[in-house]
């Protein structure tokens, strides 16, 4: 009877302590009540006398244990020190389960163009007319399914241009009607009439290449078609 008299009370301390050192230091109180039922449990074994006693001193080193060995949380993130690999984090910061800071979510940010022009070199009508030819309106169609795409917030300019062959007012007046010829036939093919703001002709005032060149001629005759969003 003795032996487990001596045996048992060591069992049950070394039990409660072995509980205790998981805990963290901020759980002392928990540790004292474990320890203070355990220690009047000891104590009773003696004597009913004891168990006074027992409870006060098991309630003291099971406490006193739990401090000193537990495991503590000085930033307050929720993980214990022992875990933490970012340790002092700022309070009410967000973290990981090893208590570094969660990444910020990364916004993709999208970028929208908001003027763009579509140049139509390819597009150059019958001979000395606004008339398109069926290599146009392929051309076109093409155009056609995208602008439909940008309608109806986008806003549509459509300028004509020519070469420097001829006279200055008819190079104008040629190029409006073209203009015009463009922008019925993308009407046509149901591209909103609302979303076209603009249908003028610059004649040959604004060049891009040299007029004095067959090739430098072929890149001025163009239609533009702005696009505003």
């Amino acid at each position: 009877m003795s032996i487990v008299r001596t045996a048992l009370p060591l069992v049950l301390l070394t039990s409660v302590l072995t509980g205790c050192a998981g805990l963290q230091k901020t759980d002392w109180p928990k540790c004292a009540a474990v320890g203070g039922v355990g220690g009047a449990a000891l104590g009773a074994i003696e004597s009913s006398s004891w168990a006074g006693w027992g409870a006060l001193l098991g309630g003291g080193l099971a406490a006193g244990y739990c401090w000193v060995h537990g495991d503590g949380d000085e930033d307050g993130d929720g993980v214990p020190d022992s875990r933490d690999k970012c340790p002092g984090t700022p309070r009410g910061t967000p973290v990981d389960a090893t208590g570094c800071p969660l990444a910020a979510p990364v916004v993709e940010e999208v970028v929208v163009v908001k003027e763009e022009t579509i140049v139509i070199r390819d597009v150059h009508f019958h001979f000395d007319s606004a008339k398109l030819t069926s290599a146009d309106k392929e051309r076109l169609n093409t155009i056609a399914t995208r602008l439909k795409q940008e309608a109806p917030s986008a806003r549509l300019s459509v300028t004509g241009h020519t070469d420097s062959r001829g006279s200055d007012a008819y190079n104008q007046k040629l190029s409006e009607r073209r203009a015009h010829s463009v922008t019925d036939y993308l009407i046509g093919s149901g591209v909103p009439r609302a979303s076209f703001v603009s249908v003028r002709g610059a004649g040959e005032s604004q060049p891009v290449a040299d007029n004095k060149t067959e090739d430098g001629r072929a890149q001025n005759r163009r239609t533009e078609i702005r696009i505003e969003r």
